[in-house]
């Protein structure tokens, strides 16, 4: 079980209960840390206010989750790669992955 991580508040402040939150401006920016780790953790999202008008919304972030069975359906939608390309390849990886020692350390 994941345990919540609180930044120590100094001022004193808590955030609010409701689901639905909609914090000021001043608010938020002395309570940042703590509203960033409500969003993440409880999902929490915010309306920030600037003289009564709403200026920003704060949500979780979208998580993008592939499985191996996307990757597939992406290789498979790449197609082949040029002949020609892939005999630059070879010749590039066989051209850079010589050893740096000579067979014969008494040839110069």
């Amino acid at each position: 079980m994941k345990t919540s991580r609180r930044s120590p508040d100094t001022s004193g402040a808590r955030l609010p209960a409701t689901s639905s939150r909609t914090v000021s401006a001043s608010y938020a920016a002395k309570n940042f840390g703590a509203l960033v780790d409500a969003v993440r953790e409880a999902g929490a999202t915010y309306v920030v206010e600037r003289s009564g008008q709403p200026v920003v919304h704060l949500v979780p972030a979208p998580v993008r989750r592939a499985t191996l069975a996307d990757l597939a359906d992406l290789y498979r939608e790449a197609g082949r790669l040029a002949e020609d390309y892939l005999r630059e390849v070879e010749r590039g990886a066989v051209r850079l992955n010589r050893p740096s020692i000579p067979k014969d350390p008494w040839v110069s």
